[in-house]
């Protein structure tokens, strides 16, 4: 009697952790980076943190001791030696230390600097010469499938209105030269209006989020904003209008600042998580 041999079924994350997993390193331990390692060190199923780097190393190795995971702290040079996906989480001055070496190495880079794709804007063509991938993350925004979405129609403008509490935006070289004292303000006020282009010039630091949207509308030089000092609130707010010939949709925000950088809303870190989890999902939601 000729027996039918039984089919095994192996689950998908069993496959998943079965399989090579693609390695991961993550340049800088600031906000968005520690949470982005730490989840990494916790598990992502088809990814393995391999390396982080940070400017204060005695830290850095104080953090990861405490990781369930042995991690070796890099220099940037070496990331892309290490890792097939490196996470940028960096100063936007220090960006190409990272991009260059990794898109060279046709490595995948997330990037959190977005505002730095358009100061360094040979990246992009690194990429495509040695068969690098960038990756943006939807960061503290909203709605970035839709502006995609309605893009590959016609776009008739695009405004961004941002809110921070004056902490959000101390220390901005711009607003000092300016004379603008954050600390005496009593009501909101609108401390910069203008193309997208030259506000991240003016706050490199703190509106990576705005190139994030008009990368994926309209251009930097055709994507308008506006940002407001607010001692009214005590959260980051972002608000999109989009004027297409698909769709008009107004989107909000309103984000949680993370207690070590009062510029950056803690679900920018999330966002990088997730994206990282998108790689291996074998479910992908969203365009």
């Amino acid at each position: 009697m000729t027996m039918t041999p039984q089919l095994q079924v192996v689950p998908v994350a069993e496959r998943i952790d079965n399989a090579r997993k693609r390695t991961v390193a993550v340049a800088g331990l600031g906000a968005v980076g520690l949470t982005v390692a730490r989840s990494l060190d916790a598990g992502i199923p088809g990814l393995s943190l391999v390396a982080v780097c940070a400017r204060d190393r005695d830290r850095a190795r104080s953090i990861v001791a405490g990781f369930h995971h042995s991690v070796p702290i890099e220099d940037l040079e070496r990331l892309a030696e290490l890792a097939d996906i490196v996470v940028e989480c960096l100063p936007a001055a220090v960006f190409p230390l990272v991009a260059e070496p990794a898109l060279k190495a046709g490595r995948t880079l997330v990037v959190i600097s977005v505002g730095a794709l358009l100061a360094y804007p040979h990246v992009i063509d690194m990429a495509k010469t040695f068969g690098g991938k960038i990756i943006v993350p939807t960061g503290a925004l909203l709605g970035l499938d839709a502006v995609q979405a309605a893009a590959q129609g016609t776009i008739h403008s695009i405004r961004m209105i941002t809110r921070k509490p004056p902490a959000g935006l101390a220390g901005v070289p711009y607003l000092i030269e300016k004379g603008i004292d954050l600390d005496r303000l009593t009501e909101p006020m609108m401390v910069f209006e203008g193309t997208v282009r030259e506000a991240i010039k003016r706050f490199p630091a703190n509106v990576n989020v705005a190139v994030a949207l008009s990368l994926a509308g309209i251009g930097p030089d055709k994507t308008r904003m506006e940002i407001w000092a607010d001692p009214t609130i005590d959260r980051n707010q972002h608000t999109i209008s989009i004027d297409s010939d698909s769709a008009r949709f107004e989107m909000s925000i309103s984000n949680i600042p993370t207690r070590e950088n009062a510029a950056t809303g803690k679900i920018t870190a999330l966002s990088v998580v997730a994206a990282l989890k998108k790689m291996s999902s074998p479910v992908r939601i969203g365009t």
